[in-house]
């Protein structure tokens, strides 16, 4: 486990999306969850010798970050949008009812999927007080429609799930991107100078990641503009996918994963932009 600052950690030796513990005094709040049931025993195992958790905060609604919140009895906190989402899945999970390229497509079947839609959730702006400390939570689309920050300003610390990923490329299929470029002004700006910035995908990141993100982004943007629905599309996808790729550092052993995830992606933000194929 990996100390931030003072009584801020991140954990990144499970798949999907590295996991944020904050100690206040005695209780925990956790960031998202492992995906596997036996990594959230082993994870509540050894951050319960810090102290009690107390909140479970599921930072957008990607199944790798939500699905193996089922086995934890913790109220789970969330933004409107995501509760929406989570409330919208079948109790029994398949992860190749759609794949996006994620860890859960390689989920055979799970159920008691319900057991992970969070009690505590919000609209725009949410405080909790712990400990004396004040936590924020901000809506902030783009990533999903139901992204969100955690700030600690008593620490200077945010927590922007995937609002910048540096070790690999998002599922972007159900992104608001003209939001998402939107919130990585506001990262960039004077506000945010004092303030430690955590990636789920990453950890610690900094103005040349921020900066990345929104070339990629723009890119994704302006080459999904210009697709056509014809038979030539799934084809541009491809070559685009595979130069999106070359943007980012990706292990061998992972690239028919992220290359999977990238054309589903571009192709689902087509259907997003351009519903009746215009």
């Amino acid at each position: 486990m990996q100390k931030i600052v003072r009584n801020v950690y991140l954990e990144n030796k499970y798949i999907g999306v590295d996991l944020g513990l904050v100690v206040i005094g005695k209780e925990l709040l956790l960031i998202d969850s492992p995906l596997h049931t036996e990594d959230v025993k082993e994870w509540f195992k050894v951050i319960s010798e810090r102290g009690r958790p107390k909140f479970l905060v599921l930072l957008d609604s990607h199944p790798d970050r939500v699905l193996g919140s089922r086995t934890l009895s913790l109220p789970a906190i969330a933004q409107d949008q995501t509760l929406t989402t989570i409330r919208e899945w079948a109790d029994t999970f398949k992860g190749n009812a759609h794949p996006i390229g994620a860890e859960a497509d390689n989920l055979k079947r799970i159920t008691g999927v319900n057991n992970a839609i969070p009690e505590i959730t919000f609209s725009e702006r949410m405080v909790i007080h712990m400990g004396g400390k004040e936590i924020v939570f901000l809506h902030r689309p783009g990533p999903r429609p139901g992204s969100m920050w955690m700030v600690i300003p008593d620490l200077s610390v945010v927590f922007v799930g995937d609002t910048v990923t540096m070790d690999e490329p998002p599922y972007v299929g159900v992104s608001v991107i003209e939001a998402w470029l939107n919130n990585l002004d506001e990262l960039r700006g004077s506000d945010m100078k004092s303030y430690t910035l955590i990636s789920s995908c990453g950890g610690r990141i900094d103005r040349k990641d921020i900066n990345r993100m929104a070339r990629f982004l723009r890119k994704v943007q302006s080459r999904v503009e210009k697709l056509e629905n014809d038979k030539t599309r799934d084809d541009e996808i491809e070559h685009l996918a595979i130069d999106l790729m070359g943007d980012f550092t990706i292990r061998s052993i992972q690239q028919d994963l992220i290359l999977k995830r990238l054309k589903t992606g571009l192709l689902d933000q087509s259907l997003l932009q351009y519903p009746d194929g215009a």
